[in-house]
This record gives C-alpha cells, structure tokens and sequence, in this order.
C-alpha cells in the first residue's frame, strides 16, 4: 500500500501534471501509457526515466516495451505489436463488426500464462478421483471459482477461456468412468452421461451456461 501511495504521487501525479494528453493505466508498477506516435512515446519514456531517478527510482528498460497497437487502421509494423497487462494479453485480433464483416482491431483475450495457470488450478481439484461425491458436489465444489475467471476473462474473445475451462469437463468424464462400473474404459458413454446431465441441468456447472458452454461433449468438435 505504501508503494501504491508512493507511485501515485511520484508518478501518476507527475504525468497528470506534465503530460495531461497521454492517458495511462496502472496497477501496482505496471504502467500502460497511450501515445499517438513513436517519438512521442520515445519522449515519454525518456522523461520516466528521468523522473523515476528523481524519487530514486529505476525504469526496468528489459521489462518496458514500445507497443504498435496494429488493426484495421493501422497497418505499419513495428519489432513489438502485443503486450500482457493484469492477465490479458492484448494483440491484433480478428473481430467482426455490427454489419458481421471482418476487421482487423486491436484486442485483449486471456493471456497464455493466466490460461495455464486455469489449467493447472483444475488439474489440482483432483475431480477424477473424487467418486464419493456426485454431480452436482462437484459443481458446487468448483463453480464459485470458475464464475470468477469467466466474470473477469470471459468479457473479451471468451472462447480462448474457454478451451482451458474445458478441461473440467475431461476430469468429469473421466470421474464418471470411475464412479460407474458399466462407464470403465467407455469413454464415449461417460462423454454421453454428462451430455445428459448438462441437457437436463444446463445451469448446474458455470461453463455450462448456454452463453458461455463450448466443449466436445456440447458438439463443438
């Protein structure tokens, strides 16, 4: 908190102050700033560091990157065109806009590392080896967790979330295989069980929801 108290004041202030143009975020000491060319942001970093020197601080030049935010309407290049920021990476992405035509723009989906650290958190549950409990312990064992990550990563490209979250439902199958002696070495029946299941209680697991469900055993391939 002392830190943040002291950033506030030494940098974000200072920016307000010197720079009331280029809009910036931060979160502890990660700082996005938004530049309209490459010289701006070339000044911009140059008086950070200065400033950073003044409080007696340093800029971390290995970690701090001029970003080219490359879409549709932007279509130069530049040695860095993506950047991470609190999970998210943000890139070029296809989107489609409200006529359903394709564009190039400039967008944040979960970011690779936040993706396997989803993947291994379900790994840890262990739901395969848990046979004691039934459908819906499992749900209520693991949902409050899982509504958290599609609240905060599944507001952009959630289908990239979504192949992650995907794994619960290889851990149910394999649950099932396991629990029920006519299911042992059948995958494909297990997969069917839990289609079932998710017709009669599409509500039962979060990643089920019709707005969010996107897996094999739903049909999608």
């Amino acid at each position: 908190m002392l830190a943040n108290l002291f950033l506030h004041y030494a940098l974000d202030m200072w920016l307000v102050r010197e720079f009331p143009d280029v809009p910036f975020e931060r979160y502890a000491d990660d700082v996005i700033l938004h530049c309209t060319t490459k010289a701006q942001a070339q000044v911009l970093r140059d008086a950070i560091i200065e400033r950073l020197a003044q409080v007696g601080l340093e800029l971390n030049l290995d970690k701090t990157r001029i970003v080219y935010c490359k879409d549709s309407n932007r279509d130069g290049s530049h040695e860095h065109e993506q950047f991470a920021f609190l999970g998210y990476t943000f890139r070029p992405r296809r989107a489609r806009n409200r006529s359903g035509e394709l564009f190039v723009s400039f967008c944040p989906a979960i970011s690779d590392d936040a993706a396997k650290a989803i993947r291994q958190a379900i790994r840890r549950w262990r739901l395969h080896l848990q046979g004691g409990l039934s459908l819906a312990d499992l749900a209520r064992k693991v949902n409050p967790i899982v509504r958290g990550w599609i609240n905060y990563y599944g507001r952009f490209y959630p289908t990239k979330l979504l192949r992650s979250l995907d794994r619960i439902n290889e851990y149910l199958m394999r649950w099932a295989m396991r629990k029920y002696k006519r299911l042992r070495r059948r995958p494909q029946r297990a997969w069917d069980l839990l289609a079932s299941a998710r017709k009669r209680q599409p509500e039962l697991f979060a990643h089920w929801r019709p707005s969010t469900a996107h897996s094999r055993m739903m049909g999608a391939g």
